[in-house]
């Protein structure tokens, strides 16, 4: 009675069903991801500006630092020249005369609270003109005049 209609179905043990296994897939997904990002910010270039930083010096500069001329300008356009009220016009001559007697000229230029961006750039393109190399900006505000 044992004939080809009543044959059971058993599939065989030895075989298994193939299977994608997500967990090695997910690992390698952000593997690639992050050496991508690493890759791509290593090719950005950076663009600076040169800045010439101060050096430490010794104890005995300090003489030196009572040659530092103090440029502020004020927010009615003023300008001071270490406390003393000048023109805008005058700096250029003060600024010639400065360099003729002192050997290393430093300019500092200060600001107001409300100085206009205009005319601390016209003080800073006189300092240029006048070719004193060591110019400092303040970037804390003064008081005008002090």
């Amino acid at each position: 009675m044992a004939g080809p209609a009543t044959k059971s179905v058993v599939p065989e043990e030895g075989k298994k069903k193939a299977r994608i296994e997500i967990i090695p897939l997910i690992d390698v997904i952000f593997f690639l991801l992050a050496t991508f990002v690493l890759f791509t910010l290593s090719l950005n270039k950076i663009q600076s500006v040169p800045v010439n930083l101060p050096v430490a010096s010794t104890a005995s500069s300090s003489k030196s630092d009572d040659d530092t001329v103090t440029l502020q300008i004020s927010d009615q356009g003023t300008c001071y020249w270490n406390k003393e009220l000048i023109n805008l016009s005058e700096i250029r001559p003060r600024l010639a005369h400065y360099k003729t007697q002192v050997a290393v000229p430093r300019v500092l230029i200060a600001g107001d609270d409300k100085a206009k961006f205009g005319i601390t750039v016209q003080a800073l393109d006189e300092v240029r003109k006048a070719d004193i190399q060591q110019v400092s900006v303040e970037t804390r505000v003064r008081p005008t005049g002090r």
